[in-house]
């Protein structure tokens, strides 16, 4: 686009007195839904940043992303303006019942925690040489152009020193456990001791953080090795996986395409091989919106499951959870870093958590799993098929499938937008008075659109999630899982100019947020698992949502489709193999 006709399309906006005659200047400035980036991207930024733009920009993000529907919802659809975030629990968790299966097997790829602590044992392999190898690997691949590096910030001799220690446990017949010597990675907001915690941006503090966030120390605790931080992308503001102030690591499927986000590299560094589990952080899907980029599995936990002590997540919505190569993957490391915590005052109403690894044996017989057939209508036809495949095999199996109605589901991404963006915008208010120079345009823009929310909206969408959340609840009453595609499609393109200025897509945006958001606003447990590629061999997720507290039933489905050979990672084009030297 040129610059000046955008520029002067902006000057038309500012002279209009008429609010409808200035949306129609700017629709006319600003083409939709195109992508604009480079010099477009930062003449709208400057625009942006003046009360004029910022109006004009809110009302054109406001029609794209459907906030505007809200305020036409009835009455009756609105809960009571809530007082806490604490999940609503449907019923008490599904009964366990025996054992009615192995565990899932893995073949070669991926190369899980189960895979590793086998070699240990065996003595085939040990955590120093998977550790070394890890390293390297992960190096490699950021020296790659386009750039598939997963780690930002490296502690190499931590890792190394107790990868040996491991190494001496399991020689010693003294292992700690089934994350004993595993390599596990760590969104780069989080704290972890020697490293910085910069949250994707250039100009927070750099200096080391002097110790580690509990889920650092509880997995440490456990033996794990912790390689280093991930890419993220600035403030997890942007589910696509660009951020022009990191050298992002790119789809291992596809090196022209998105890895998603905000745990980008996260996600990347499991699919890619270099550790079978990675630590992210979900406020609006940025867990699962990377697991089902790349192919991997990955669960938010329900609200208060796990704590975000020495994290920068703030606000009603955000999670911390595994990514992992497998069902079992995610089990272990839960059942390591879920549990009360008084420094994080969120996770002291949790009950006990039901053992997750047992919960994998136990099939699908009886389970009830409701599908939003109008929902589904938004996927594109290839992701739906792999989906709907998926559940048929569940059904063969034992469960159940019922349609339910949640009539309140489609407006879930809008509300989403308003609560969770107003939320980000209040917690980052000194950076946005201070160093909004510093930010990304993408990042000046959003919000700069979010500072026009108004306080009566922002009230009206936390009653619509109020309400929400109650609807919710009563269909759990019914069904033991909902299940939805993670995305209605799979990884966009992107063009090496696009990463380096980054970009503004509302199309791209609204898609990667349409199935995800319901999780964060009501707080329940959702995993995402791959089952299957499209044409393009990219990946496809479903999504599974569990009542709150109850995260081993969406486990015990994922590891049935493991089982059947339905879901697994499947290993990319480009990929690091820690078994081998």
């Amino acid at each position: 686009m040129d610059e000046g006709h955008l520029h002067r399309g902006i000057l038309r906006f500012a002279q209009d007195d008429s609010l409808g005659r200035v949306r129609a200047c700017y629709h006319r400035a600003v083409p939709r839904p195109p992508r604009l980036s480079g010099a477009a991207l930062r003449t709208l930024a400057r625009a942006a940043r003046t009360p004029v733009g910022a109006a004009a920009v809110y009302h054109l993000l406001r029609a794209d992303l459907r906030l505007d529907r809200l305020a036409a919802l009835a009455d009756a659809q609105r809960g009571e303006f809530p007082v806490d975030s604490i999940p609503i629990q449907a019923r008490p968790p599904r009964a366990a019942g025996a054992p009615e299966h192995a565990l899932p097997a893995n073949g070669r790829w991926p190369v899980t925690s189960e895979v590793l602590t086998r070699g240990y044992r065996s003595g085939d392999v040990t955590p120093w040489m998977v550790a070394k190898r890890a390293i390297a690997g992960a190096r490699e691949l950021g020296a790659r152009r386009p750039s598939v590096g997963p780690i930002l910030d490296f502690c190499e001799a931590d890792a190394m020193r107790d990868a040996e220690l491991a190494t001496a446990r399991y020689r010693e017949g003294r292992a700690k456990g089934p994350l004993d010597g595993v390599p596990v990675v760590f969104k780069e907001e989080m704290s972890v001791r020697g490293l910085p915690r910069l949250s994707g941006t250039r100009f927070v503090d750099p200096s080391p953080c002097a110790e580690d966030g509990t889920v650092v120390t509880r997995l440490r605790e456990a033996g794990a090795i912790v390689l280093g931080t991930t890419h993220m992308t600035e403030y997890g503001m942007t589910p696509t996986g660009a951020n022009p102030h990191r050298t992002m690591p790119r789809n291992p499927h596809a090196t022209d395409r998105l890895a998603g986000g905000s745990s980008t590299g996260s996600g990347v560094a499991v699919a890619t091989g270099v550790a079978p589990i990675a630590i992210g952080c979900d406020g609006g899907g940025s867990i699962r919106t990377p697991a089902a980029i790349n192919g991997v599995f990955g669960i938010k936990p329900t609200w208060g499951r796990v704590s975000r002590a020495g994290d920068t997540a703030a606000g009603s919505v955000s999670h911390i959870g595994p990514l992992g190569a497998s069902s079992i993957d995610l089990a272990r490391t839960l059942e390591v870093i879920a549990g009360p915590d008084p420094r994080d005052a969120q996770t002291l109403a949790q009950p006990a958590m039901t053992p997750l690894v047992p919960a994998l044996r136990r099939g699908v017989r009886g389970l009830v799993i409701g599908l939003p057939e109008g929902e589904w209508r938004d996927a594109d036809p290839k992701v739906a098929a792999a989906c709907r495949d998926a559940l048929g095999a569940l059904e063969r199996e034992g469960a159940e499938i019922v349609p339910v109605e949640i009539a309140m589901l489609p407006y879930a991404p809008a509300i989403g937008f308003a609560v969770i963006g107003v939320e980000a915008l209040a917690s980052l208010r000194a950076e946005w008075r201070d160093h909004a120079d510093d930010m990304s345009h993408d990042l000046q823009i959003s919000l700069a659109a979010l500072s026009r929310v108004s306080a009566s909206e922002y009230g009206d969408a936390a009653r619509l999630r109020a309400g929400l959340r109650q609807e919710v609840a009563e269909a759990f009453r019914r069904i033991d899982v909902l299940a939805l595609p993670t995305h209605p499609r799979t990884a966009d393109r992107v063009t090496d100019d696009e990463m380096k200025s980054g970009f503004v897509d509302s199309a791209v945006l609204d898609a990667l947020c349409r199935f995800v958001f319901l999780a964060n606003l009501t707080g329940l447990p959702a995993l995402s698992c791959p089952v299957g590629l499209d044409p393009d061999g990219l990946p496809i997720g479903l999504q599974l949502v569990g009542d709150a507290w109850d995260e081993a039933t969406p486990l015990a489905a994922s590891a049935h489709l493991e089982r059947m050979g339905i879901a697994r990672a499947v290993r990319p084009g480009v990929a690091v193999d820690v078994l081998v030297g």
